[in-house]
């Protein structure tokens, strides 16, 4: 079924008709002569202008291109609130390989699309593009973000983010174990990329035991080279989360790690990681607290990376960024308390409070 445009009518029922809409603008953007074909998503701009990366992906189809969207731009909505930037939320996506399909001409035109929004969406790095891509765009926009340190950007953003993780599984140890040191907590760590390899470095510092997985055997060789003692390897992520006496599991890959087949078997007590989009469908973060695991849900406590690229507009400072991700801690406590308060899991909470957050800032708008 298509509407009278040909799209697919079910993306326009998600966006005008069900919870996962309500977004305020999505543009399409198409430029023949470089071979640009991409998706804006504002899904609010209640807390300031939408702030959120650009995914390049060869997506199947362009409907799947618009979904994946809609659902990134609306996380990063409730990130935005909970990181307590003065930002709303957004993504694009743009549809193609970034190894094949990737040219300087089509990221510039990528630029122009963004700027014609006037500052209502922000741009910066996502799955498939990288601060070269966000030097190329900011040649023709203003409002990019996670650029290099020679064009006055912050460069990578994931020293921040493992830095806020780390901090969500002190909090977690905190309420759990009423102490957030992890000396002698075994954290299990599920992809060792950029991110996965900056926490495992505080945790090596703090005295924990780790055990990491990759699907890339040198990310894995490297840090068992890097820490001699007190880091463990396993073939896969299915191992990981079966390992006997884990304290905390950090899925720090792909989306979706907690699901029907993963819950079941989990030996950790606590699930911090890195990874966006962790729970698998609606249900999950139920089952988590059913069989009396901690969640520390994904989007709080991975937005260091937000919080780093969100300061690069006013002039970046690594120790105000810092100091901000270190409130990571404060702010997943709060969400533990209030799901204890409202009988609720953590990722509710968090969905309460991001969404109070919103229509509190929506509610002082129209009263000027």
């Amino acid at each position: 079924m298509t509407d009278v445009t040909g799209a697919p009518a079910d993306v326009l029922h998600t966006l005008f008709h069900s919870d996962q809409g309500g977004h305020e603008q999505v543009v399409l953007c198409q430029d023949r002569a470089s071979g640009l074909k991409a998706v804006i998503a504002i899904h609010s701009t209640a807390l300031g202008p939408a702030l959120g990366g650009t995914r390049f992906y060869p997506y199947a189809t362009e409907a799947e291109a618009v979904a994946d969207a809609l659902n990134l731009a609306r996380g990063m909505s409730y990130k935005n609130a909970m990181a307590g930037l003065g930002h709303g939320g957004g993504k694009a996506v743009i549809i193609g390989h970034p190894e094949r399909d990737k040219t300087e001409e089509l990221l510039l035109a990528y630029g122009r699309m963004v700027a014609s929004l006037g500052g209502r969406y922000v741009t910066a790095c996502d799955v498939g593009t990288y601060v070269a891509d966000m030097d190329v765009v900011a040649r023709e926009c203003r409002w990019t973000t996670g650029r290099s340190p020679e064009n006055g950007g912050a460069g990578d953003s994931s020293v921040l983010t493992a830095f806020g993780v780390y901090q969500g599984m002190r909090a977690s140890a905190q309420h759990l174990w009423g102490d957030p040191s992890l000396r002698g907590r075994k954290v299990g760590i599920a992809g060792v990329g950029k991110v996965g390899h900056h926490l495992v470095k505080h945790l090596r510092d703090e005295g924990a035991e780790v055990v990491i997985t990759d699907v890339r055997v040198d990310a894995v060789q490297r840090l068992l080279e890097q820490y001699p003692a007190g880091v463990t390897a396993v073939a896969t992520t299915e191992d990981l989360i079966r390992v006997e006496g884990l304290d905390i599991y950090a899925p720090c890959a792909l989306g979706g790690a907690l699901n029907d087949d993963s819950v079941p078997v989990l030996t950790a007590r606590v699930v911090c990681g890195a990874a966006n989009n962790q729970l698998a469908h609606p249900g999950v973060e139920k089952d988590l607290a059913d069989r009396g695991i901690l969640y520390a849900p994904d989007y709080v406590v991975n937005a260091g990376g937000v919080i780093q690229v969100a300061d690069e507009l006013h002039g970046f400072d690594f120790d105000r960024c810092r100091a901000k991700a270190a409130k990571i801690f404060d702010t997943t406590l709060a969400i533990f308390a209030r799901a204890k308060e409202d009988g609720i899991p953590p990722a509710a909470a968090a969905d309460r409070i991001a969404e109070q957050r919103m229509a509190d800032a929506r509610a002082v708008r129209a009263a000027h």
